[in-house]
């Protein structure tokens, strides 16, 4: 499944000892401010507001681990023992990085930098990742004295495989709006920038030879699945942390809302080559969150019968070996009580959330490509996959649109935009910057490389370095002018 070019550099080393060269990858990123700066980037709810919600750092912990539980499950499960199995190293790498390019305040970030970048190559938090791993991480030159205007970085110098880990998107993100799709023009597009293209086209010729299907790794695809579960369902558990909804809550949701989780939730079933379906109504969407919450109310959707009485009077008769009848308002209490729990009981949510992950990981399915095994198939079976797939987007529809949410995105969207223009709008405003970046920015010559250059320096804000960055701009009362950048 590895070969000796999976394990070479851009450029090339002589380190030799007891670890393997993805175990490197691995500390190299471990030690990265880059990675350390996850710690100050948002998640779902700002960090600011309880040390018990995650942040983009555990995040990305609770990421590799499950990535690593997949590799592990597919390793005993579907891989023989005389073949070569995946090298865990690698999935456990793959999750720490995936999130590296975020930028503070997370998709309104994105969404900021985007707009300010759109006729430079646009931004895109994917593609910054890379971008970090291969240039702005000051690990290694590839030219110790460059000519002016010459790239000289290669960030991390990390093997192929690695890097081939957190490609998820095959795709050069086009240089000006013009050349976007039309379903494009006005949010970031998935891929990997221009700057890094040639990189991208060395590590397929060194992980997939030959191979003209769409490239992503295996370890990239099992970083993906890995992500979605952690998403799915720790976010979940925040938000009955916040208080923000409780299980009962989900089927109160105006139909709107079911109607956006079923539109999203088909088109990913669409998308996925191993799902049958292609189509999900708003209908399933209450029945699929019945289905993961049975479990606490005691019954499954199945057990119900709903009959009147002679008073006709409504009350549900529950089956399965029970001769026991109750009227709706002592059910309606029951699964109240129950949902209630769930959301003030840590020790139920702990043990809900952890058998929801190991579920998923169950629901994992592997396919070996002899030809190419980096390219083996690894996917969640369509049971698994559209329960992930609801969760997810319920959380997104229901959390992150909700207003309480979208009006602390909406100032970090716009905090981000200020701080792009202070530096890019004026002729020097580069020296807004720290010197390390002033220095950046003077050696290129191209004025799409500066915007770039401002770009990143503003992506690899947290939160509150922006915040502060933005006082010294803009507030009556600025951070004292002794406390550096």
């Amino acid at each position: 499944m590895y070969t000796e070019n999976d394990a070479k550099r851009e450029v090339s080393t002589e380190e030799i000892d007891y670890r393997s060269p993805y175990r490197r990858d691995y500390a190299r990123l471990i030690h990265s401010p880059s990675f350390r700066r996850l710690q100050g980037k948002t998640q779902l709810y700002p960090g600011v507001e309880s040390d018990f919600f995650r942040n983009r750092l555990t995040h990305s912990l609770e990421v590799a681990q499950i990535s690593k539980t997949i590799g592990h499950y597919i390793n005993n499960i579907f891989i023989n023992i005389n073949d070569e199995k995946i090298d865990l190293d690698l999935c456990e790498f793959a999750g720490i990085a995936h999130d590296l390019g975020h930028p503070p305040f997370g998709h309104q970030g994105e969404e900021a930098l985007d707009e300010c970048m759109r006729e430079d190559g646009g931004f895109e938090g994917n593609a910054q990742t890379l971008r970090i791993l291969s240039k702005i991480e000051k690990k290694v030159k590839k030219v110790i004295e460059p000519s002016r205007g010459q790239e000289y970085r290669a960030g991390l110098n990390l093997t192929y495989r690695s890097i081939a880990s957190i490609l998820k998107y095959d795709n050069e993100i086009p240089s000006v709006s013009d050349e976007r799709h039309e379903d494009d023009k006005n949010h970031a597009v998935k891929g990997y920038y221009v700057t890094e293209a040639e990189l991208v086209g060395k590590v397929k010729e060194m992980v997939a030879p030959g191979s003209t299907d769409k490239f992503k790794s295996v370890e990239c695809q099992i970083m993906d699945i890995a992500d979605d579960i952690a998403y799915s369902t720790y976010d979940l558990e925040d938000g009955f942390k916040a208080g923000f909804y409780h299980p009962m809550a989900f089927f109160s949701y105006p139909k709107n809302v079911l109607e956006n989780v079923a539109k999203k939730v088909g088109k990913a079933l669409k998308k996925d080559e191993h799902c049958k379906r292609d189509s999900f109504e708003a209908e399933e969407v209450n029945e699929v969150l019945f289905g993961i919450f049975s479990d606490i109310y005691n019954f499954e959707e199945e057990e119900l019968d709903v009959y009147k009485d002679k008073n006709k009077d409504l009350y549900i008769k529950i089956r399965k070996n029970s001769s026991k009848e109750a009227f709706l308002a002592d059910i309606v209490n029951h699964v109240f009580d129950a949902s209630k729990s769930l959301t003030e009981d840590g020790y139920l949510r702990s043990a809900f959330t952890s058998e929801l992950i190991n579920k998923a990981i169950d629901g994992v399915k592997f396919e070996l490509n002899k030809e190419n095994p980096a390219l083996s198939k690894v996917y969640l079976e369509e049971k698994t996959r559209i329960k992930v797939e609801v969760l997810k987007n319920f959380t997104y529809e229901s959390q992150i649109l909700s207003p309480r949410l979208k009006i602390a995105e909406f100032r970090g969207k716009d905090i981000v935009k200020t701080i792009f223009e202070a530096i890019a709008g004026q002729e020097e405003g580069w020296r807004l910057m720290p010197t390390d970046y002033q220095q950046i920015y003077q050696h290129f010559t191209e004025a799409s490389d500066r915007r770039r250059c401002i770009c990143d320096f503003i992506a690899g804000m947290t939160d509150k370095y922006a915040i502060e960055f933005y006082g010294r701009l803009k507030s009556e009362n600025p951070e004292t002018i002794f406390k550096p950048f």
